[in-house]
């Protein structure tokens, strides 16, 4: 089972290996659409409660409140099959699995989102600047977006585990 560190925990433990700050360019142009798609959301209506109700106590830690889990921990760091990664809030798309990589930070990584499924945020809770991105459609906290990843796009969506689901094709 995956274990629960907060940003605090994240630094203090030294866990914190990707503090590469993004410029945010390339990773902030990628959310257009995604505002107007979350003020169309009924999960806007959904109560801090009826979160708690619906995730695991980790899940909701991550996705609600933006904590992060351990690295390493997630079992979706070892799934290699065809398929699509979704938002464990809302079921929407975020990544085909032929973005995934192995990025060695122990978290699931993708170089590309689907369109118009994250929108993004500047993040300065470790003291440097990073990009966080949330979906699009609920809000939940999936990650961190950093420019050292491979082609095509050199990004790296850094993914909390907790907060996917995983649909085989």
């Amino acid at each position: 089972m995956a274990k629960l560190i907060d940003r605090r925990g994240l630094l203090l433990s030294g866990a914190a290996l990707v503090t590469t700050a993004c410029t945010g360019g390339r990773a902030e142009a990628q959310a257009s659409g995604a505002e107007a798609a979350y003020a169309n959301s009924p999960f806007r209506r959904v109560t801090d409660t009826q979160w708690r109700e619906r995730l695991s106590l980790l899940a909701y830690q991550v996705m609600r409140h933006e904590a992060t889990e351990r690295a390493g921990t997630s079992s979706l760091n070892d799934e290699h099959r065809r398929g699509v990664f979704h938002c464990r809030g809302c079921d929407l798309p975020l990544f085909r699995s032929q973005w995934k990589f192995d990025s060695g930070t122990g978290w699931p990584s993708f170089h590309t989102v689907i369109a118009g499924a994250v929108a993004t945020q500047a993040d300065h809770a470790l003291g440097v600047r990073r990009t966080e991105y949330h979906c699009a459609r609920c809000l939940g906290h999936q990650g961190h977006v950093f420019e050292d990843g491979p082609r095509p796009t050199g990004l790296r969506y850094c993914n909390n585990g907790v907060a996917l689901t995983f649909r085989p094709a």
